[in-house]
């Protein structure tokens, strides 16, 4: 009798959606944290408990981890608002930090609750020059850190750091890079980008870099920091950079898809984007194109995630390989 029941927040999302998968896939239970109202919650398998609430209600949250005596539980927190644009949200803070701290303290009133894992962001960890790699930290500082966005996972990470000291909570962090592949129910900004440009509907493009990770490779990487991560921990899980030009590229070979045709210079895109942040404010609409969004191709992408390979045995797979499988999935969802 398998007696341990794995607490997924998030679940409805991209990579938490993932997890569930996997950690079903090799026969475990799972109990799912939804948002009350989210339409993604449709595509979490039956096999999968539904806790519906909200990370910023405890009393929520109490239903969620209540489990019967002699039963241990494993908290995945991956939930949280994501948003490119930089400027303060309440609600970012609110559930981003407010949410964390609530599944720590969840965490610390339920002994059986073995090990959480907190999924923050590379976002949250200060870039370095070029040419040289970025490392888990284990300190913050908010002003080195670029968008709101960030500034909150760098917040709550750093509380759970603090947990692990003065309150003796049992966990590890991991940092993800950007996201892609297939099964993203809840289309994230990459896969709306790589449905456009599948679609030819993106004749410019920008002149910059990112990292991303398989979503499937970032969940595997997740489950084994919840299984052999060390407390109080950290692990980047990356990838190598890859340019913008280059991912297109590999886009239209692979899948025979009309490349782009232009791509602007990073300055050019800066005060692109500055100015349609500017009519957004007046007009209360969201900007194609943000500073930050435009700070996340400029910056420096190269992360060391050397640690995660030795430590948690996490590979990542050619992305040739993702941007295939992804295709042939929105193909069979009629996306593109």
């Amino acid at each position: 009798m398998n007696d341990t029941i794995y607490l997924v927040t998030g679940a409805a999302g991209f990579l938490g959606s993932n997890v569930c998968a996997q950690l079903l896939e090799r026969g475990e239970k799972v109990r799912a944290f939804v948002l009350e109202g989210d339409k993604a919650a449709q595509y979490i398998p039956e096999s999968v408990e539904i806790v519906y609430g909200n990370l910023c209600d405890k009393e929520s949250l109490r239903k969620f981890f209540a489990v019967e005596e002699g039963v241990e539980t494993v908290c995945i927190h991956v939930a949280s608002v994501v948003t490119v644009n930089p400027n303060y949200r309440k609600m970012v803070l609110d559930v981003n930090v407010g949410g964390t701290e609530n599944i720590i303290d969840m965490c610390l009133e339920h002994p059986e609750c073995r090990m959480m894992v907190y999924v923050s962001s590379t976002g949250a960890i200060p870039e370095k020059p070029y040419g040289e790699k970025i490392k888990e930290v284990y300190e913050f500082d908010l002003d080195k850190v670029e968008g709101w966005y960030s500034k909150s996972k760098a917040m709550a990470t750093a509380n759970v750091f603090t947990a692990v000291k003065e309150r003796g909570l049992k966990a590890c962090v991991v940092y993800p890079t950007g996201i892609f592949g297939p099964n993203d129910y809840s289309m994230s900004e990459t896969t709306s980008t790589i449905i456009k440009i599948i679609n030819g509907e993106m004749p410019v493009g920008i002149n910059g870099s990112f990292n991303i990770v398989d979503v499937r490779d970032l969940a595997a990487g997740c489950i084994a920091a919840a299984d052999i991560g060390r407390i109080g921990e950290g692990y980047i899980l990356g990838n190598e950079v890859i340019r913008f030009k280059t991912l297109s590229k590999i886009l239209c070979k692979e899948l025979n898809c009309p490349p782009i045709k232009f791509f602007l210079p990073i300055s050019l895109a800066e005060r692109i984007a500055a100015r349609m942040e500017r009519k957004a404010a007046k007009t209360g609409e969201m900007p194609m194109m943000t500073t930050f969004s435009v700070y996340n191709l400029k910056r420096n992408n190269s992360f060391d995630y050397s640690k995660a390979q030795r430590e948690l045995g996490y590979t990542v797979r050619p992305v040739e390989e993702t941007l295939r499988d992804q295709a042939q999935w929105l193909r069979e969802k009629g996306l593109i």
